[in-house]
């Protein structure tokens, strides 16, 4: 398995690299593959949501995920706002637009199991679980494991291996 997933992540790094408009493509497969490497607590059955809040950088690169098989379960791609209950969401998305909501977002799902995934700098410092960042145009993973627990949210050491951990002091480890 982490064999499939090194490969996954070496091929789409490149398409990255190759062409910086298929940057949120890249990180919208990211986002489904990080997700089967992550065990949620047990919850009822239906479809695990993917919320995008705020200003949707992916354009259309989410679509290919809407109804996708993840698991014994489907995606289902929503675009949800601040004031949005937001501890329905299997997976959220916070873009950089999103820096100044940061704070009352990861609020108003503390103690819940959503995986927070980003892209802003400093946003893994600042408690979002799974943040993307770019090193030499290619699309890179920084975790905090520390926010992940305390969500009830296990990430495989498999995954973990392939990423730069970071605490929340912004100490990288």
């Amino acid at each position: 398995m982490l064999l499939v997933l090194t490969l996954f992540l070496t091929v789409t790094c490149a398409a990255a690299q190759a062409s910086p408009a298929k940057e949120y493509e890249v990180k919208a497969a990211f986002i489904h593959n990080i997700a089967k490497f992550v065990e949620w607590p047990p919850r009822s059955a239906g479809s695990l949501k993917l919320c995008v809040i705020g200003q949707d950088p992916f354009g259309s690169a989410l679509d290919a995920l809407d109804a996708k098989p993840i698991g014994d379960t489907v995606w289902e791609v929503l675009p949800v706002r601040l004031n949005s209950n937001l501890r329905g969401c299997g997976v959220l998305f916070i873009p950089a637009s999103e820096n100044n909501n940061l704070k009352p977002i990861l609020t108003s799902i503390q103690g819940s199991a959503v995986l927070t995934v980003g892209d802003a700098k400093g946003y893994a410092e600042q408690g979002v679980m799974v943040n993307f960042y770019l090193e030499q145009n290619k699309v890179r993973l920084e975790i905090n494991k520390d926010a992940a627990g305390r969500a009830g949210l296990k990430i495989s050491s498999q995954l973990l291996k392939l990423a730069r951990i970071v605490a929340e002091s912004g100490e990288i480890k």
